[in-house]
């Protein structure tokens, strides 16, 4: 018998109408009614977290989830009450706390799957029960990690992106190949997946998680004759961090707004700053371009293949242990839960 975890936080999952349009309100129990039967050998607990639209959850939201899923792993006695954890969630940012669970969970010994739906439970055609069975099952499939399953697919959590709004295949696995995918077996998982990190001997053997962080960042979508003097307010008012979307492989405008001029500043004054592309597939690459050769010598960090909520997320928890700009480059050099593609 397998006994998972359900947490309920809301989103379109949970929702009805409102006098103000479809909000959360249905709560676990009502939920577990509208799944009907179910796999035997499969025991569901259920808990209500909040009930919010995603666009509502904050990152102190994050940390009371993760903290939740340590209590949870850790119970009785180091020994794990649950085989596997299931969080329904709003669709809008879901794949930014798939991300950050990713980093606060790192070393997690047991499946953690985000799960969502493009319409409420209980209404017709919704897509909310299958995607609620698949990632009960893949929370009961014993392979650790923090993922998302979505639309008959399983994806990595730090490498799942929202990309369209109203289509039922709204979630896509970017520059990884899929955890895993159902068919008419059941669910089928991936055994050939690059795994180019490791576990981190040094950590604890009772789970904890690290959830410390900081919000103190922005994010800079380019376009051509944007004013570089962003940096300086920025800067003034206490940011720490900044993530560029350069244009192609991640190049940078030098000339008359010369954009590598204040990233060498800031980088001087210690903030991080953290350069990709603003295509979402294929990456960036700074070492083929004069702008991106120019954004590295200028201090900029390359953040590769990586998505942009795990690009955001990732330089939040890095903020959370460390405002050292170069131990944040070195945390960006390392693939800590399977987010980027080292070269």
């Amino acid at each position: 018998m397998k006994r998972i975890l359900v947490i309920n936080t809301g989103g379109t999952f949970s929702s009805r109408p409102s006098d103000h349009g479809l909000a959360p309100s249905i709560n676990g129990d009502e939920i577990l009614s509208l799944l009907g039967d179910f796999d035997p050998s499969v025991l569901l607990d259920w808990e209500d977290y909040a009930s919010l639209d995603s666009s509502n959850i904050l990152p102190e939201d994050w940390q009371g989830l993760a903290n939740r899923i340590g209590q949870a792993v850790n119970q009785q006695n180091t020994k794990s009450l649950y085989d596997g954890i299931v969080l329904i969630h709003g669709t809008d940012t879901m794949a930014y706390t798939a991300s950050m669970l990713s980093f606060m969970l790192q070393g997690v010994p047991l499946p953690v799957v985000v799960t969502g739906s493009q319409l409420p439970i209980g209404v017709p055609m919704s897509d909310a029960v299958d995607n609620c069975r698949c990632a009960i099952q893949m929370a009961a499939s014993g392979m650790a990690g923090v993922y998302i399953a979505f639309d008959r697919k399983v994806m990595l959590g730090c490498r799942a992106s929202k990309v369209r709004t109203l289509s039922f295949q709204a979630f896509e696995s970017i520059n990884y190949p899929y955890v895993g995918e159902v068919n008419a077996l059941g669910l089928n998982l991936n055994t050939v997946l690059p795994c180019d990190w490791s576990f981190d001997a040094s950590l604890p053997s009772t789970f904890q998680p690290n959830t410390k962080y900081s919000t103190r960042i922005a994010v800079l979508k380019l376009f051509p004759g944007m004013h570089p003097e962003i940096f300086s307010f920025l800067q003034a008012y206490g940011y720490q961090g900044i993530y560029i979307e350069g244009f192609g492989l991640g190049g940078v405008p030098f000339r008359e707004k010369d954009f590598t001029a204040e990233i060498d500043k800031a980088s001087k004054a210690g903030m991080s700053i953290l350069v990709g592309s603003q295509c979402r597939y294929e990456g960036s690459n700074l070492n083929i371009y004069e702008t991106g050769q120019r954004v590295l010598a200028c201090g900029g960090i390359p953040v590769h293949d990586m998505t942009q909520e795990s690009v955001v997320t990732k330089l939040m928890w890095c903020l959370g242990q460390t405002s050292d700009r170069k131990e944040i480059e070195a945390y960006f050099s390392q693939n800590l839960v399977g987010e980027v593609t080292l070269p």
